[in-house]
C-alpha cells in the first residue's frame, strides 16, 4: 500500500506529458511485476492507425523515453497488433493475447471520451489475480484522468491545436535537445555531416486577408476557417511536427528533423491544401507563411523575430507563399537586424 500511494504522489505531482509517462510505466511494472512495461502512441494518418513505441521499461532497468531511429517512419501498422486492434475497434478497455510459448501481453487502451490516442502494453508471464487487476486499473484511471487534464491546459479550445504556453516548452526543449546533439566529442564527425544536412524547423502561419472574412461573414465564419485551417495543419504536416494556435489567425509549426528541401515541400503542400479548399460560404482561403531553421545559439525571441521577418516579406509581396528567412537575406531581399538576445518575451 505504501508503495502504491507513492507512486499515486509521483503521478499526481507533475505537469508534463514526458514525466508523467514514466511515473506511469514505472508504477505499474513495479507493482504488476511486469517483465516490460510500455507506453504506446496510437497515431492516426490518413484514415490508417498506426502504433509507435514513446516510453519503456523493463523488469530491472529504468524508464526512459524511446526517440524513433526514422523520425519519418510512422511506426507499426495497428494489423500488426490483432489484439488490440479488435479492442480499439469495439470501443473496449483492455485486450490480452497469449503466444504458444505462453508469452502473455495486455493492453489497455487510453479512452479520452471516443478518442484513443495512447495505450500502455504490459507483459508477464502469468496470469494476473483479481488484485493486481484491481490496482493496474486504478493506475490507469489516475493516468487518463491526469492525461485529460494536462491536454485541457496544453491546448486551444477553439481549434483543439496545442496553444501559446505549450510552444514556449516544446522549443525550450527542442533548443536543449538539438543544443545536446550538437555539443560533439571527438571521433563523431559522422554525427556532425547528419546534423547539418537535417534541421529543426519553425514555420509561422498567417491566414491572409482574415479581418476582412471577419467583417464580411462574421465572426462564426472566421472561427470556422480557423477550425477548418487548424485541420488542414494536422493532415498536411507529419506525425513528429508540432503545430499550435498562436493567437487569432496565427499559427506556428515546429518541424522536426528534416532537410530545407523538404521542409519547403512539407510547408507548400499545407499552403496549396488550404489554396485549393472550399471554405463554406467564405470560399477561398490563402496562408502566408515565414520559416527559419532552429540554432540552439539564438534565443526562442530572435528565432521567432526572423520567421516573423520571411512572414512579413511573404505578406507585403503578393501573400499566398512561404518563405525563408535565411534564403532571402543571403538573395539580399531582406536585411538581418540585429535583435537584443536579452530580452524575454516567454
Amino acid at each position: 500500500m505504501d508503495s502504491l500511494l507513492k507512486h499515486m504522489v509521483d503521478m499526481t505531482g507533475h505537469r508534463d506529458h514526458t514525466m508523467l509517462d514514466i511515473s506511469v510505466i514505472s508504477a505499474v511494472q513495479e507493482l504488476a511485476r511486469a517483465s516490460q512495461t510500455r507506453v504506446l502512441t496510437i497515431m492516426h494518418v490518413r484514415g490508417e492507425q498506426y502504433v509507435r513505441v514513446r516510453a519503456s521499461i523493463c523488469a530491472g532497468g529504468v524508464a526512459r523515453m524511446e526517440e524513433p531511429v526514422d523520425v519519418n517512419a510512422l511506426g507499426e501498422p495497428i494489423s500488426s497488433f490483432p489484439a488490440l486492434a479488435a479492442c480499439i475497434a469495439n470501443n473496449e478497455t483492455s485486450a490480452e493475447s497469449i503466444t504458444a510459448g505462453g508469452k502473455r501481453t495486455l493492453w489497455l487502451p487510453i479512452w479520452i471520451g471516443e478518442k484513443v490516442d495512447t495505450c500502455l502494453e504490459i507483459l508477464h508471464p502469468t496470469p494476473y489475480t483479481s488484485d493486481t487487476i484491481h490496482v493496474i486499473g486504478g493506475i490507469v484511471s489516475v493516468y487518463r484522468n491526469f492525461q485529460n487534464l494536462l491536454d485541457y491546459s496544453e491546448r486551444d479550445s477553439l481549434t483543439g491545436l496545442l496553444n501559446r504556453k505549450t510552444f514556449d516548452d516544446q522549443l525550450a526543449k527542442m533548443l536543449h535537445v538539438t543544443a545536446e546533439q550538437e555539443s560533439l566529442e571527438p571521433g563523431q564527425e559522422e554525427r556532425r555531416q547528419h546534423s547539418e544536412a537535417e534541421k529543426q524547423w519553425l514555420a509561422v502561419v498567417d491566414v491572409d486577408h482574415f479581418k476582412l472574412v471577419n467583417d464580411k461573414f462574421g465572426h462564426l465564419y472566421g472561427d470556422e476557417v480557423l477550425i477548418l485551417i487548424a485541420n488542414l495543419l494536422q493532415s498536411s504536416f507529419r506525425s513528429q511536427d508540432r503545430v499550435f494556435r498562436f493567437g487569432g489567425e496565427e499559427f506556428v509549426v515546429l518541424l522536426r528533423s528534416t532537410t530545407l528541401d523538404n521542409a519547403q515541400k512539407i510547408i507548400d503542400r499545407f499552403r496549396t491544401n488550404v489554396e485549393s479548399h472550399d471554405f463554406p460560404q467564405v470560399g477561398q482561403v490563402t496562408v502566408s507563411v515565414g520559416f527559419v531553421s532552429i540554432s540552439p545559439f539564438e534565443s526562442p525571441v530572435i528565432i521567432l523575430g526572423h520567421a516573423d521577418q520571411a512572414l512579413y516579406y511573404a505578406k507585403s509581396h503578393g501573400r499566398n507563399q512561404a518563405c525563408h528567412y535565411d534564403q532571402l537575406v543571403s538573395g539580399g531581399l531582406l536585411q538581418a537586424v540585429a535583435s537584443n538576445d536579452t530580452a524575454e518575451f516567454f
